[in-house]
């Protein structure tokens, strides 16, 4: 009648990530989209060492989505100068190594995308002071 118990918590938990997206800064939107990424590359390696071809195609198709859809899309070519451009290159390389990964069933690539992305994460989150307002937005 009520349907299964894990179906109400993925209910749930779309609810609360919906309702964290609609309240976040663009600030934190782009660490939502590395945790994003991060995590289905750590989905799909789980799924590429237990041999599940489809789920390890899934989710790196989700990482790559995240990266081109998400993070790529969200650089401002013009206003950010050679960083941007910088940026947009090294997500260009994600991509292509993540596709690599996924033809050649290499971990090896998976954790290498995982780490630049992890580090561009936690750059990206030092920006942020104590009250989590982005650098850019303090008050001089």
């Amino acid at each position: 009648m009520f349907g299964s118990p894990q179906r109400g918590v993925n209910a749930y938990a779309k609810v609360g990530l919906e309702t964290g997206i609609a309240a976040a800064s663009p600030h934190k939107l782009i660490v939502m989209l590395y945790d994003g990424a991060i995590l289905a590359l750590i989905t799909a390696t789980n799924h590429m060492k237990a041999g599940n071809i489809e789920g390890k195609g899934k989710a790196i198709s989700h990482a790559i989505q995240i990266i081109d859809n998400g993070l790529r899309a969200s650089l401002d070519r013009d206003m950010g100068g050679d960083i941007a451009r910088n940026l947009d290159a090294l997500y260009e390389y994600m991509s292509a190594r993540l596709l690599s990964a996924n033809l050649q069933n290499q971990v090896e690539m998976l954790d290498e995308v995982r780490g630049l992305l992890t580090d561009l994460r936690d750059t990206w989150k030092q920006i942020e002071d104590d009250t989590g307002a982005p650098v850019a937005n303090r008050k001089q």
